[in-house]
C-alpha cells in the first residue's frame, strides 16, 4: 500500500466527496417507493424513498465495468491510507456542519458534536441518517471487491478464502438493502441523533475497519483449510437465519399483529412485546446472529493474521453493551410489562450466559 501523502490525501478527498455526491444525487433521482417511518415522540412520521437496493446493484455494475475498462479496483487498496484520511476528514467536517446547522434547536457543544444536534436532519428532501448507510455499505462492498481484485493482480488467482469472504459479505449487504424498509423501525433511525458517533461509524468505521479480513487476505494471499471453510459456511448460514429471521419476525409483527410466526398466530404481551418465534426465546437473538456472521467470515482470514479477529471482538463488545443499553431503555419505557417479558425470554444473547 502507498504511504499517505498530502497530494494523495487531497486527491482521495476529492474522490470521497464525489462518491458521496453521486450517491446522494442518485438517491434523489432514482425510482423507489416512498414509505413512512415509525411515529416519533411528537407524533410526526418521516417519509423515506427506498431505492437503496437499486443503487447498490447499479454501483456494483459500475464497479465491474470500471474494472473491465482497465480502471483498476485494486488501486483502492494501494491508496487505502489516503482514502482513510479522506474519509476521516469528510466525517469530521460533516459532523461539524450538522452541529452548526442544528444550533437553532441545540446549542453547540462537545455533546451535540458527538451525539448530534438534530434527530432527523435532511437535505433537499433526503434523510441524511438513512442515506449515510448507502455510501457506508456500498463503500464497504467496493473495498471488498478491490481486495479480491488486488489479490488477483498479485497472485493470478482468487483464493477460496477470498471468494467465500466476498460472497458472504456481498450476500449480507444485498440483504440489508433488500430489507431497507426494516431499518425505518430501528432504534438508530427512530431515536438516535445524527452526530459524530454515527457519522464516523458510517463513513470511516464500516467501509474500512469492516473490510479488515479481506484486506489481510489480499496482502497475504493466504488460503483457508477446507474443514474451516465448511465450518465457516455452516456458522454463516445459521447466523443469517437467526439475524434476519428475528428482524423479519419483529417487522412483520409491527405491520400486522395477527401475523403467523412459525405456523402460529403471533403472541404478544400487552399487544406490544412479541413473545413468539425468536423473541420468545431470547431478547436480542438478532445481535447473536449478526455476531455469528462476523465470526464466520473472519474465520476465513484468521489464518492470515490474528489482526482479523479485531473486528468480531470489537463487535462482540459493542453488541453486548448495546443489548444492556437496550434493556435499560425498554425497562424505562415498558415498566412492569418488560419485567414480565424478561420472565418469558430469559436471556439476551446467549443461553445461560448472557
Amino acid at each position: 500500500m502507498i504511504a499517505p501523502s498530502l497530494p494523495g490525501a487531497a486527491a482521495a478527498s476529492c474522490g470521497v466527496a464525489l462518491f458521496v455526491a453521486v450517491l446522494f444525487i442518485a438517491s434523489m433521482r432514482l425510482p423507489g417507493r416512498r414509505e413512512y417511518g415509525a411515529h416519533r415522540p411528537d407524533g410526526c412520521r418521516v417519509i423515506y424513498r427506498l431505492n437503496g437496493l437499486f443503487l447498490f446493484l447499479l454501483s456494483l455494475l459500475a464497479a465491474a465495468c470500471a474494472e473491465l475498462a482497465g480502471l483498476r479496483l485494486g488501486s483502492l487498496i494501494e491508496n487505502f491510507w489516503n482514502l482513510l484520511i479522506a474519509a476521516n476528514l469528510f466525517a469530521f467536517s460533516l459532523a461539524l456542519l450538522l452541529v452548526w446547522t442544528g444550533r437553532a434547536t441545540t446549542p453547540p457543544s462537545l455533546r451535540s458534536f458527538f451525539y448530534g444536534a438534530v434527530r432527523d436532519p435532511a437535505f433537499l428532501g433526503v434523510d441524511l441518517k438513512l442515506f449515510s448507510y448507502r455510501p457506508s455499505l456500498i463503500g464497504l462492498m467496493l473495498v471488498a471487491m478491490a481486495c479480491a481484485a488486488r489479490q488477483y493482480e498479485a497472485t493470478g488467482n482468487v483464493t477460496l478464502a477470498m471468494a467465500l469472504w466476498l460472497a458472504m459479505l456481498g450476500l449480507y449487504l444485498f440483504n440489508y438493502f433488500q430489507f431497507e424498509h426494516g431499518m425505518l423501525h430501528t432504534w438508530d433511525i427512530i431515536e438516535e441523533r445524527f452526530g459524530w458517533m454515527l457519522v464516523w461509524g458510517d463513513y470511516v468505521l464500516v467501509p474500512f475497519f469492516y473490510a479488515l479480513p479481506g484486506l489481510l487476505l489480499a496482502l497475504s494471499g493466504d488460503d483457508v483449510p477446507i474443514a474451516v471453510a465448511l465450518l465457516a459456511i455452516a456458522l454463516y448460514l445459521f447466523g443469517f437465519w437467526l439475524f434476519r429471521g428475528a428482524n423479519q419476525q419483529k417487522h412483520a409483527f409491527r405491520r400486522d399483529p395477527s401475523v403467523r410466526i412459525w405456523g402460529r398466530r403471533a403472541e404478544a404481551l400487552g399487544e406490544r412485546l412479541l413473545i413468539s418465534g425468536f423473541w420468545g426465546i431470547g431478547r436480542k437473538l438478532n445481535y447473536t446472529g449478526e455476531l455469528c456472521l462476523y465470526i464466520a467470515w473472519t474465520a476465513l482470514a484468521g489464518w492470515a493474521s490474528p489482526l482479523a479477529w479485531l473486528l468480531p471482538l470489537w463487535l462482540a463488545a459493542l453488541l453486548v453493551h448495546r443489548a444492556a443499553r437496550d434493556d435499560r431503555r425498554c425497562r424505562a419505557k415498558y415498566g412492569a410489562l418488560w419485567d414480565e417479558y424478561c420472565r418469558a425470554a430469559l436471556f439476551r444473547m446467549v443461553p445461560f450466559l448472557y
